[in-house]
């Protein structure tokens, strides 16, 4: 399959001048540094990259020291072999700690917050933003079929080539966004979301997520959650349903959900002023 390359792809690629090339447990890392303070860690969800933080990178840099990795799979970082969600976040812990960082505060976008909960319950018990967070299993039947469906499209190898010779037909990615997510963004982000996804390497990788990603395992523990995690939902998200925000929160013993009126799933993207000041507020709250 086809990666990103960093020399076409990345050629004008968001903080360009902030990212790096590292390698821990076995995977070549595309990850971008930037700011000074305590650090905060931001992970995108599926089927994304670092350039969905592109707006909040500046605001946060001048408060925190800001780690915008590519997870494995996606972007410009190479893939696992079996990216379950444990082992995705172990290997964010372990990319952290050839960074030498250790996180003060963690947010995650869609499975990027599954990520930061999964992190804080096995290495890092740090406080934790969520946007759109994907971190409830589907509701009946669908809990089963839709990882058989991701595992079924994943091991068939014509699927990813397919999907990414669709989305290099001009238009596909503006009009699939806005009716999966219920979000309109800005034409830079719809571009950057194109290129990915014209790479069958990068929708491989995100099918490969889908198909091992357990989020029942992760719900069983959420009790065991003893640090503050707050979810933001807009009301518009046609990718998670805004009930998950709430009910997440329920089974968090410190957990807490707020809506984001007249935004998608992509709210960060949308609003990334809003964003950034939820995040820093947040930090407020919790003294980070």
């Amino acid at each position: 399959m086809s990666a990103p390359d960093w020399r076409s792809d990345g050629r004008d690629w968001p903080h360009r001048e902030s990212s790096r090339f590292v390698v821990s447990g076995g995977v070549r890392w595309h990850v971008q540094v930037a700011g000074s303070g305590p650090v905060l860690l931001l992970l995108h969800g599926t089927g994304a990259a670092s350039h969905s933080w592109r707006d909040l990178i500046e605001p946060l840099s001048a408060r925190f020291t800001v780690v915008v990795p590519d997870l494995p799979g996606h972007g410009f970082t190479s893939r696992l072999t079996t990216p379950t969600l444990p082992a995705v976040a172990r290997q964010v812990a372990g990319l952290l700690g050839t960074l030498g960082l250790a996180p003060a505060l963690v947010v995650g976008h869609s499975a990027g917050a599954a990520v930061a909960l999964q992190l804080a319950l096995d290495v890092a018990p740090v406080p934790v933003v969520g946007f759109g967070a994907a971190l409830l299993p589907f509701p009946g039947i669908a809990a089963a079929l839709f990882p058989t469906l991701a595992k079924l499209l994943f091991v068939n190898p014509l699927v990813p080539s397919i999907m990414a010779a669709q989305a290099r037909t001009p238009g596909v990615i503006a009009r699939f966004l806005p009716r999966a997510t219920g979000s309109t963004i800005d034409p830079r982000g719809v571009e950057l979301y194109a290129r990915l996804f014209a790479r069958s390497g990068h929708v491989g990788g995100a099918l490969a997520m889908m198909a091992n990603w357990d989020l029942a395992a992760l719900k069983a523990r959420m009790s065991e959650m003893t640090v503050p995690v707050r979810l933001f939902h807009g009301d518009r998200d046609a990718t998670v349903p805004p009930a998950v925000a709430v009910d997440a929160a329920r089974l968090l013993s410190r957990g807490e959900a707020r809506a984001l009126a007249g935004l998608g799933h992509l709210a960060h993207e949308e609003d990334p002023a809003g964003a950034a000041a939820a995040i820093l507020a947040a930090a407020d709250d919790w003294g980070v």
